[in-house]
């Protein structure tokens, strides 16, 4: 069967939404997308492997291979997308536009773009060195809800059979190698008070006062990770603790009995997700102690660690000698920690700017494509043809 053109793959890839979100509302499935990935593997020779997530039902991950054995090189990526704004959108977010030297469409950088990209490249490949000559296994791995619980690549770490030596995440970073990145926790800190009528303070608990206590005591735990903590590679070299939504009370004549702040923590590789947790608990003891039982701390997501790959490792200086770029570290995060638990060299290196992600009319600049597209197909030929 005759394979699609690059840019015929593009317009499938954005026309299948696929939008994942903790919203019920708006989440999505990603099967539509999966299926199509799946097809056009089987049909370059790839054995496909499909499997419902056991924690999302009607999500899916694929895993695609061509050759056989263990080691070679696993290309992964997410299928799905965030949620988009219609109204910052000038165009249609499920249909691929050329305008101005771009291609827009949600998806096109963030990430299903990456899957046409490898598809493309095995083409070519396929025409001069014939697919079949593989010496190396390639793995094509596409996952289900990065953008919210990772609950794909953390399904996915769990594979006994994946067992490949090396492992590019084609997230956007305009072709850089990123062999580190910050982790991600987001957490509520919930305070139950006690509400009445503000005309008698003493007749209730005030959520909000008792929420100024904590937040008093979460700029000190701020400066302290500031202060105790530094990893140079980073342009932001210690961990960080964002105050990011606050909510409390319904009326000015009325007790808060409730107040809740959701608070953003970005882990630098040394530090584990339960040492900042250890932190965060430590922090509002003291409070709860003084309130009994009106503080309490939930994680709004599975956190996600730091990534720390070898600066030196032969995947990333042969990803440096291609891209013609030296490794970088990154303050955003990936699925990188959860692939490099299969026992892989990993890192993150793909097409577009990570400074298109999660924005309105998202794109990728034309001019881009050939030099991304030879990068990576000259990453296939010297993982697996060689």
């Amino acid at each position: 069967m005759t394979q699609p053109h690059f840019i015929e793959m593009y317009e499938t890839l954005i026309a299948s939404p696929s939008i994942s979100a903790t919203v019920p509302e708006l989440d999505m499935s990603n099967v539509g997308v999966i299926n199509q990935l799946s097809e056009w593997c089987n049909d370059l020779g790839f054995t496909c492997e499909i499997t419902e997530l056991t924690s999302s039902q009607g999500k899916y991950n694929l895993a695609a291979k061509l050759g056989a054995g263990e080691g070679g090189l696993m290309l992964a990526g997410h299928t799905d997308t965030v949620p988009f704004d219609e109204s910052r959108w000038q165009y249609d977010p499920f249909k691929l536009t050329q305008q101005d030297n771009k291609l827009y469409g949600l998806g096109s950088i963030d990430m299903k773009g990456f899957f046409a990209f490898v598809l493309n490249a095995l083409q070519e490949i396929d025409e001069e060195l014939g697919l079949v000559n593989i010496k190396q296994p390639l793995i094509l791995l596409a996952t289900a809800d990065e953008e919210t619980t990772m609950a794909g690549a953390q399904q996915i770490c769990q594979h006994d059979n994946l067992k490949p030596a090396r492992c590019v995440i084609g997230e956007p970073t305009d072709m850089a190698p990123v062999y580190m990145h910050k982790g991600h926790m987001s957490s509520a800190i919930r305070i139950t008070g006690k509400a009445g009528h503000s005309s008698d303070p003493d007749a209730g608990l005030n959520a909000i006062e008792v929420m100024h206590k904590v937040i008093a005591a979460l700029l000190i735990l701020k400066q302290e990770l500031k202060n105790k903590y530094s990893l140079t590679e980073f342009a932001i070299p210690y961990p960080t603790l964002n105050l990011g939504h606050i909510h409390g009370g319904d009326n000015a004549n009325r007790i808060c009995g409730c107040c809740e702040l959701h608070l953003d923590m970005r882990p630098i590789p040394g530090i584990s997700i339960k040492e900042l947790e250890a932190m965060l608990i430590s922090v509002v003891s003291p409070i709860n102690k003084e309130y009994p039982n009106a503080v309490q701390v939930v994680d709004l997501h599975d956190p996600i660690p730091a990534f720390h790959g070898t600066k030196d490792s032969a995947l990333v200086q042969l990803a440096e000698r291609l891209s013609g770029q030296t490794a970088i570290p990154v303050n955003y995060c990936t699925e990188a920690p959860f692939i490099q638990q299969l026992g892989c060299e990993t890192l993150v290196m793909g097409p577009g700017s990570i400074q298109q992600a999660h924005q309105p009319d998202e794109y990728l600049d034309l001019e881009k494509i050939k030099p991304s597209q030879a990068i990576i197909k000259q990453l296939i030929v010297e993982s697996c043809f060689k």
